[in-house]
């Protein structure tokens, strides 16, 4: 499979300039700094991956942007100073979110003509003022498109978008990603590429029983529930069953069987197959295990999918640096944070 050069070892910016922890001048100025993108280039990393809320960066739907893209500018400027890339995630879009809690009506996007127009304005202004980067930035159209049900639009508005871009930014690498929030398995409905520029973009937490384990936000998951990693399949079975939850994981295991990383290298297979058919880098944007996770489970969970993405070539950003529940540079990983680093 083509690699997504540059773009191989990552960790995700979450929680600065979308779903922000703080919106005061002085959160934006500290909650990551140029020291931080040191200390990320020391740990050997080649890339970060900046998710932008459009409210966040840019002063309305046409697209003008607003006096927040400073950050953007200046966490470009460090990563160069530091020998990184970044990819410019776009999390958040007028009408859209995968968040059900701040955009109510996630399927207005994939029929309001409006909120399309401004999609392609903010990207039209993302190309004109960083396309000229493009040996060290890459776009990432949008994060998480949700239902299954949005798939054929959603092919439809990528394509206009990119054709945008293209207008003035013609080198650069553009990540798209497919439906079902961004699931490996939505990879196999995006449509061909457009160009050679461009790379196929998926997410893994799997299981979600074990990666968001207690997690208050997912209202079925259970307050009072410890999953260890590896265990058996009867194990995960019997958890989900009892929280109302799917383990969607092989039916046909056996309970006794344990989870390992061959049942990643089965999960993304179809998608590196999918990938290699059309001769298009695949990239995992997000991965990564809640903080309420026992520190050696979660370990255990990094070394068999980074088994995985090592045996298929795939590139990857973990989420998250920083705090956002899942922040690696966070005490609850001290630790193991420096075997967790060779394992990102």
């Amino acid at each position: 499979m083509r690699q997504f050069e540059g773009y191989r070892r990552g960790v995700n910016l979450g929680g600065w300039l979308s779903q922000c922890v703080g919106t005061d001048d002085k959160d934006f100025r500290t909650f990551i700094t140029e020291e931080d993108i040191r200390k990320i280039a020391s740990w050997g990393l080649d890339h970060v991956r900046l998710p932008v809320d459009c409210d966040i960066v840019f002063s309305g739907p046409s697209g003008e942007p607003g006096p927040r893209m400073r950050w953007i500018d200046e966490c470009i400027g460090w990563c160069e100073k530091n020998g990184l890339n970044l990819i410019l995630d776009l999390h958040k879009t007028f009408g859209f979110m995968f968040d059900p809690h701040v955009v109510s009506d996630p399927a207005a996007f994939f029929r309001d003509e409006g909120l399309q127009a401004a999609f392609l304005s903010l990207w039209r202004t993302l190309a004109r003022r960083y396309g000229k980067m493009h040996g060290h930035v890459a776009f990432e159209l949008l994060n998480e498109v949700t239902n299954t049900e949005f798939a054929l639009p959603w092919n439809g508005i990528a394509r206009r978008a990119i054709a945008a871009i293209r207008e003035t930014a013609p080198q650069t690498y553009i990540l798209v990603g497919g439906v079902h929030n961004n699931s490996v398995g939505g990879v196999l409905r995006l449509d061909p590429p457009a160009d050679k520029r461009i790379v196929y973009n998926f997410h893994c937490y799997d299981p979600l029983l074990f990666t968001h384990q207690r997690a208050p936000w997912i209202d079925q998951m259970p307050r009072d529930l410890t999953l260890h990693y590896p265990d058996t399949y009867g194990a995960y079975r019997a958890a989900a069953q009892k929280a109302g939850m799917r383990f969607r994981k092989d039916e046909e295991a056996a309970d006794e069987k344990m989870l390992s990383a061959g049942d990643f290298e089965g999960m993304f297979r179809p998608a590196v197959e999918y990938a290699e058919k059309y001769d298009v880098p695949l990239y995992c944007g997000e991965y990564g295990v809640i903080d309420r996770a026992a520190p050696e489970d979660t370990l255990n969970w990094f070394r068999d999918i980074h088994a995985a993405f090592e045996k298929y070539g795939i590139g990857r950003a973990a989420w998250t640096y920083r705090q956002r529940d899942f922040g690696i540079d966070g005490s609850h990983y001290d630790g193991i944070r420096e075997e967790l680093i060779r394992c990102l």
